[in-house]
């Protein structure tokens, strides 16, 4: 991989984990809040189905995820294990895909006005 790509994804980590950290903050605060108000899990469920800011709000939390997962992972694969190549790119390629598309599955099942998945 040139240099170019290298930095490229050196400044896509750091993005995505400055992002990480305010959407972990976020999420905790609120988890915190909603069991100390002692919400259920019903309860909860009934605030976020339909709530848009929500569904968005944790879109890109996954979107983060999906991409700075990838990136560190490649980065121990190919210190540890010395894996190079487009094997490895092709490989965490399909599992910044597979975070992404369960991820946001995730999160429609949350935010779905009718009730989740089918």
């Amino acid at each position: 991989m040139n240099a170019r790509a290298q930095a490229w994804l050196w400044f896509l980590q750091r993005a995505s984990a400055a992002l990480l950290g305010f959407f972990v903050l976020v999420h905790l605060a609120t988890m915190i809040y909603a069991v100390r108000s002692g919400l259920s899990a019903g309860e909860i469920l009934s605030r976020t189905r339909g709530n848009t800011p929500w569904m968005l709000f944790y879109a890109l939390f996954v979107a983060s995820v999906a991409v700075h997962v990838p990136i560190g992972l490649r980065n121990i694969l190919a210190e540890t294990f010395s894996w190079r190549g487009r094997a490895l790119e092709a490989a965490m390629l399909a599992v910044g895909v597979f975070l992404l598309l369960f991820g946001l599955r995730a999160v429609w099942a949350v935010y779905a006005p009718g009730g989740g998945l089918s």
